[in-house]
């Protein structure tokens, strides 16, 4: 029997005009609302706190900066409703019996900015670049593994050979990261593509000001995916603003539309101000956590690691540094992940606890206060990404670096920008990291504890940062994958994270954040499955 994942064009309708979350009004009030009358014209200005991306073809590489503006210029198979995959450029799909034979219907309405249209060819083009070792992908081609041919059996039909069951596909492809891109203009060179990769999305890549800004205009020919609303805006102008408060004053001052990597205070003072509102939209995938490095050093010890966790006081500088913007979190999943599970009891702070695991496996107190072992300090390499984490983050930090030295513990933090980061991790010179990852759905399980995700993908970056190495666990993980069973899918991933969490791998700190802020003369932002802003059907009220 073949399962059809939509049974009526209505059902796929009424699917695709939801697989947007519709920013509500203002939270602070404002003469503006979102009950506006919409008007065209006018360019968004937005600002990024984040690493500027070294390529804007999602594609290549594949962190959370590509995702935020690519997601204005490429569309994707799928879109997620409720946590559920519902169509996008793909109008619907069928699963075969044995769950290797998956079958896109695509849409016969829809063409790349550069002319080219988007059909059965253009998706196999894709699935292969994304595949290509050339293309040095990371997010897109562990998000892809299961795929073993990808076939155009007709202009609007794909059918994929899977390697075996993927319960997780339909949702990796709502991801940008394996969004569709002009298969003309794949053909040229990398370095090209980079610089203006061409989509099917409501706006185009104009220019790339390197270090300053891309410029993006409106897609005047764009096909709608849900409802009939063509962009409204003229053009998107996307800064990189990387200091803080010059990016936050430039919002005030209306330089600026919307601003990301908000601070704590200033996510706190857009409560109580009508001109600047705050759209939290927490990311799926991971929480923000620190991985163990179990593989490398003082690590190795499963009763370091423990010792570590405990000497890790982190609740105090949560609710002092984040300002209640941010909650604790006991878990290796994102809050907003179904299939979470947490264990506050595996996470006290008992510097109590920490010493006498120490004292147990040798390491005794120096003089400087820091403990040895066989000559051997008890150091801990921690290599911080100042693109990715905050201010408030990297206080966090700083504070758990201190309590960590009073149970015996050097902890060196390295603070680096994004690509020296990415090289610290590639040639493993870490002992702890914070590592965020985003993707739809708990299958970021398997790509981060997985024992083959220690294994490089071709961009070099390898996702199990705590190099767990469990034969139980990774069957465990690839089970859940291959079954469509809710219930069993529920019941694996539980058991799953009880192992994880019981190795002293991983320290979960608080919920993966996201926040924006608009000015409240901006109105229509909408989110999309990977928690990035769109506007699409974005309007200004100047």
């Amino acid at each position: 029997m073949i399962l059809d994942s939509v049974q009526k064009t209505a059902a796929a309708v009424a699917g695709a005009a939801a697989l947007l979350l519709v920013l509500a009004g203002c939270t602070g009030g404002g003469t503006a609302t979102s009950d506006s009358t919409p008007v065209n014209g006018g360019t968004l200005v937005y600002a990024s706190g984040d690493a500027e991306p070294t390529c804007l073809d999602p594609h290549v590489g594949g962190n959370y900066p590509q995702a935020l503006l690519s997601s204005q210029y490429i569309e994707e198979l799928t879109a997620l409703d409720d946590g559920k995959p519902v169509p996008a450029l793909a109008k619907s799909w069928t699963t075969s019996d044995d769950g290797k034979t998956l079958t896109f219907t695509l849409r016969d309405d829809v063409t790349f900015t550069d002319g080219t249209p988007f059909d059965a060819a253009a998706v196999v083009a894709n699935i292969e670049h994304v595949q290509d070792p050339a293309t040095a992908s990371s997010t897109g081609y562990l998000a892809l593994q299961s795929i073993t041919k990808a076939t155009a059996t007709d202009d609007r039909t794909v059918t994929l050979t899977l390697s075996r069951p993927d319960s997780a596909l339909l949702e990796s492809f709502s991801q940008p990261w394996v969004g569709m891109e002009s298969p003309k203009a794949l053909q040229r060179s990398q370095e090209v593509n980079c610089e203006s990769p061409v989509g099917t999305g409501p706006f185009e890549v104009t220019a790339w000001k390197h270090g300053d800004r891309v410029t993006l205009r409106k897609n005047a020919d764009y096909t709608p995916l849900a409802g009939s609303t063509k962009p409204r805006l003229s053009g998107i102008t996307w800064r990189f603003l990387p200091d803080s408060t010059s990016r936050y004053a430039a919002l005030q001052s209306g330089q600026v539309d919307v601003i990301d990597n908000a601070q704590p205070d200033q996510l706190k003072a857009a409560s109580s101000t009508g001109s600047i509102r705050d759209l939290d939209a927490p990311r799926p995938g991971a929480s923000n956590r620190l991985e163990l490095n179990s593989g490398h050093g003082v690590f190795r010890d499963e009763a370091v690691r423990k010792a570590f966790i405990a000497g890790a006081e982190i609740d105090p500088g949560i609710r002092s540094l984040f300002l209640g913007t941010a909650k604790r979190s006991y878990s290796v999943l994102s809050s907003v992940e179904p299939y979470g599970y947490s264990d506050k009891s595996l996470f006290g702070y008992s510097p109590t606890k920490a010493k006498q695991l120490l004292d147990d496996a040798g390491w005794k107190v120096g003089s400087d206060g820091i403990r040895q072992k066989d000559g051997q300090q008890l150091t801990v390499t921690f290599p911080v990404s100042t693109n990715q984490s905050v201010p408030a983050e990297r206080s966090l930090f700083q504070q758990i670096q201190a309590s960590e030295k009073a149970v015996g513990f050097k902890v060196v933090l390295q603070e680096l920008d994004l690509s020296s980061w990415y090289a610290a991790l590639a040639a493993n010179q870490y002992d702890v990291v914070s590592a965020p990852y985003t993707k739809v759905g708990a299958d970021v399980l398997r790509i981060l504890y997985d024992s083959a995700s220690i294994t490089p993908a071709p961009s070099g970056y390898f996702a199990n940062l705590a190099q767990l190495d469990d034969p139980e666990l990774d069957d465990l993980l690839q089970r859940a994958a291959q079954t469509s069973d809710t219930s069993e899918r529920g019941d694996l991933y539980e058991r799953a994270q009880k192992t994880i969490l019981a190795s002293g791998t991983v320290l979960p700190l608080y919920d993966q954040q996201n926040h924006f802020l608009v000015r409240s003369s901006v109105h229509g932002v909408q989110t999309t499955a990977v928690s990035t802003p769109w506007f699409g059907t974005a309007w200004i009220d100047r």
